[in-house]
């Protein structure tokens, strides 16, 4: 379980106490909640713990858990990953850094649950081949990948003439350009639905989220741009549409609740009770569903181009929107330079077709170093 302590880590950990003849936790990484972390280990005593956060050695008391493996720093994830002892390895490390803990487990040839966007639109063409060649199995965990992927068990991809994602649209859903020019951190932090970490509520709220989704899904699911749709469901109750070139169209439908595509990932393709709750039909009232407001959240735009383009593209993007979600969270930005300078950025880069991973990483940091220079106009 790469990235423990964070909220796909918290309900991954839910879900294996909920299994214990079917899930044994061999291994887990954090990087710097060693309070959670000490609560995680004590409760599932797993026999390698791994703390990426260089600074954490010198406060953790590791005699404590007699036993336990304790490594650190981020090279320890790849070992991890790569341990002869682990069939499955879960990918929740936010950002770019989950990267490498997938490549070492693809590498490895293991079945990868990946709740890590990035990673696909990072290095998507090369993450999928290089799981070809070593035999290992890509498992998507976002609700909406999870949720193709089922629907996807009722035909073949090549029947497919499009899927559709559906997106809550966050906590600005119906508002305008002019309604968000002095958005707060605490307004972009209330999202509607689903309770998540500040990286992935701030791309909920300019729908840079659903943008990465259109990306990963393009090289998850090896589907041009154009068959890949977005719709607004503020109730997230149906998590995404496969609609077959018959004219059929199948929804996954569930409470919006993430242990279920994480139980279905973990043991697929068995489908078993566990700790989520059953969708109440009789409060089910209505649902509703509507086209996203491309000038208002222009970020989702970009998400497509990136689709189309392939290449660098996705790398960049995913790098210099992270590094201005930061921004704007430390308040030196503004909600609507987010999108901004993630075109900026994407616009000034050397594009490259076939990147190798080397490449894909120095663009990495260098489209972080241009939003940190970066400045409204």
């Amino acid at each position: 379980m790469l990235g423990s302590t964070g909220s796909i880590g918290t309900n991954t950990l839910d879900v294996i106490a909920h299994s214990p003849d079917r899930l044994e936790l061999v291994g887990l990484s954090a990087h710097a909640n060693l309070k959670l972390l000490a609560e995680q280990v004590e409760q599932h005593r797993p026999r390698t713990v791994v703390i990426t956060d260089p600074e954490a050695r010198g406060r953790l008391d590791g005699s404590r858990w007699p036993g336990v493996r304790l490594l650190f720093g981020p090279e320890a994830i790849g070992e991890l990953s790569a341990d002869p002892e682990v069939d499955a390895v879960v990918v929740a490390i936010v950002g770019a850094a989950g990267l490498l803990g997938t490549w070492s487990a693809v590498q490895a040839g293991k079945t990868v649950a990946v709740a890590n966007k990035e990673t696909l639109v990072m290095a998507g063409p090369l993450v999928m081949a290089e799981a070809a060649q070593r035999g290992a199995t890509i498992l998507p965990v976002d609700s909406e990948h999870s949720a193709i992927f089922q629907l996807l068990q009722g035909g073949r991809i090549n029947e497919v003439e499009r899927i559709v994602l559906t997106g809550s649209g966050g906590p600005f859903r119906g508002k305008k350009t002019s309604d968000l020019q002095a958005v707060t951190i605490d307004e972009a932090l209330k999202h509607p639905t689903w309770r998540m970490g500040p990286k992935i509520t701030i791309d909920s709220a300019t729908l840079m989220n659903k943008a990465l989704e259109v990306i990963e899904a393009r090289w998850l699911f090896g589907l041009p741009a154009e068959r890949i749709d977005v719709v607004i469901h503020p109730e997230s109750i149906v998590h995404s549409f496969v609609e077959y070139r018959d004219g059929s169209v199948l929804a996954q439908l569930s409470p919006p609740d993430m242990r279920l595509p994480i139980q279905y990932a973990l043991l697929y393709p068995e489908r078993l009770p566990g700790p989520t709750r059953k969708l109440d039909w009789s409060a089910l009232r209505s649902l509703h569903f509507e086209k996203p407001d491309l000038d208002t959240f222009p970020a989702l735009q970009l998400g497509y181009e990136t689709a189309r383009r392939g290449g660098t593209c996705g790398a960049v993007l995913n790098a210099a929107n992270e590094a201005a979600v930061s921004r704007f969270l430390a308040g030196t930005l503004r909600f609507l330079d987010i999108p901004r300078v993630c075109r900026t950025v994407l616009d000034v880069h050397s594009y490259q077709a076939q990147p190798p991973l080397a490449e894909l990483l120095a663009l990495d940091r260098w489209a972080r170093q241009e939003v940190e220079r970066w400045s409204p106009g």
